[in-house]
């Protein structure tokens, strides 16, 4: 007989690792506190557009469910940067043809829950809050927040996929000596903006680009949908000057006036926008231990909430599935064995996913913009394309090779960083950055670093 598994949260991992579970036998009641955002729109004015890269489609070619998930996605093949008079830049993201895929939070959550709900062998329950988990008996007390009533609830395995604000990992918090659990938010809110289709439902930019107005501690970017039109995302400070506050004082179209003037005539609501969509934080979670005995894990962000900025939060989350997935086959479905090696394995992973994800957040916001900056991104493609058994870019790292966990892709990044900082030092390296003495650097100080005598 198969386990009976709870699942908390019919979110983007809930609603995957139920359908990954579902295929393997088991029976699968989801309990989510929301509203179905399938008949409710629930995420109007509140979201972020994701991003799905390498991690998150190996996921989803596992499940075998990625063509149903192309169909709603959009490539971007790289960042369209706007400075302050309109001007634009372009950095591909990678090789050619190499792209990150633009998804609307609700469309891609809403088409994983059709997918799951087409098992037989998997409920989903709405408006049903999870308040405690008993662990010693694995029984759930839930609420049904509509007729406000409570009841019991027994399973064999129990998942926590309930988001950075989790109730299961508050439960295993309470019931767990010695758990370790860090929450931290950065200086920064974020706000949803809209830019609508065009006559015909025409795209007003590039379709397939991120687009970027980097203004230095603060931002705004745009991510197309398969409407013809683009969800914005304002990430500022959340007081002080230029922030939300001084947002508020001076009017929406003041603001926009002043920092991002070339996006006013593409938004035509902008300040009804503006007012009616409520600001965000944005937090990092980092917690231990995931995992208990052999029946409940946490797992996406109820274990590891990272910020958006490299785009990992949704992969990452979905990586998990997929490394689970491998495990229940590696142990043949001894629990025993699948939630430690679960939690070892990803664990330090997470970790390093959020540490990059703060640092790509100075990236989009100051660096894209920088000379300097640019040409190291043209350096680093030029050589890995050249050597690219010895080079892979950090983003190319992170976005573009599942194969590399996200623990090494930071430490190589780290070791690569430094060589870069001393090439970039050079006096002529914008008139030489391509030349044989450049690659003749680059292949002496890689050959160094990995001898451990270091690049010079």
């Amino acid at each position: 007989m198969k386990k009976e598994v709870s699942i908390i949260g019919a979110g983007l991992v809930g609603s995957l690792l139920s359908l990954f579970l579902s295929r393997r036998g088991y029976k699968i009641s989801v309990f989510e506190r929301r509203q179905d955002s399938r008949k409710t729109g629930a995420y109007q004015g509140r979201s972020i557009n994701l991003a799905l890269s390498d991690r998150g489609w190996l996921a989803l070619e596992k499940a075998g469910i990625a063509q149903d998930i192309r169909n709603i996605a959009t490539p971007m093949y790289g960042r369209m940067m706007h400075d302050s008079s309109g001007k634009l830049q372009y950095q591909a993201y990678g090789k050619a043809n190499q792209a990150i895929y633009s998804v609307s939070r609700s469309g891609i959550n809403m088409a994983l829950m059709n997918l799951a709900e087409k098992e037989k062998d998997v409920q989903m329950h709405f408006n049903t809050r999870c308040d405690k988990i008993s662990f010693d008996t694995l029984s759930l007390s839930l609420t049904n927040t509509e007729s406000n009533t409570h009841f019991e609830h027994k399973a064999e395995l129990i998942f926590g996929a309930d988001g950075a604000f989790s109730a299961t990992r508050l439960s295993k918090q309470l019931s767990t000596d010695r758990f370790e659990y860090k929450q931290y938010y950065i200086n920064c809110d974020y706000k949803e903006l809209y830019i609508p289709p065009g006559p015909d439902g025409a795209y007003l930019m590039d379709k397939n680009a991120l687009h970027i107005w980097p203004r230095g501690h603060f931002m705004m970017i745009a991510l197309p949908n398969a409407d013809g039109s683009f969800t914005c995302t304002l990430f500022f400070p959340h007081e002080g000057p230029e922030s939300f506050s001084e947002a508020d004082k001076m009017g929406a179209k003041k603001f926009f006036e002043k920092h991002f003037p070339d996006a006013i005539p593409l938004m035509p609501t902008l300040e009804e926008d503006y007012t009616n969509n409520p600001v965000s934080s944005l937090v990092t979670v980092k917690c231990s231990p995931w995992t208990n005995k052999k029946n409940f894990a946490l797992i996406g962000d109820a274990a590891h909430a990272i910020v958006p900025f490299f785009g990992q939060g949704m992969n990452c989350g979905f990586e998990d599935c997929y490394v689970l997935d491998n495990l229940i086959e590696k142990h043949l479905e001894n629990w025993e064995d699948i939630l430690p090696a679960y939690e070892q394995l990803r664990k330090p992973d997470a970790d390093a996913i959020a540490d990059l994800a703060i640092g790509n957040f100075y990236e989009m916001s100051d660096k894209v913009k920088d000379k300097q900056f640019l040409l190291q991104k043209k350096i680093e493609a030029w050589f890995s394309e050249k050597h690219p058994d010895l080079w892979i870019p950090a983003y190319s790292m992170v976005t573009f090779s599942p194969h590399i966990r996200y623990s090494d892709a930071l430490k190589n990044g780290q070791r690569q960083q430094a060589i870069m900082d001393k090439l970039m030092a050079h006096p002529k390296i914008e008139e030489e950055w391509n030349s044989e003495a450049t690659e003749a650097f680059l292949l002496a100080a890689v050959k160094a670093e990995k001898s451990g005598i270091g690049a010079s």
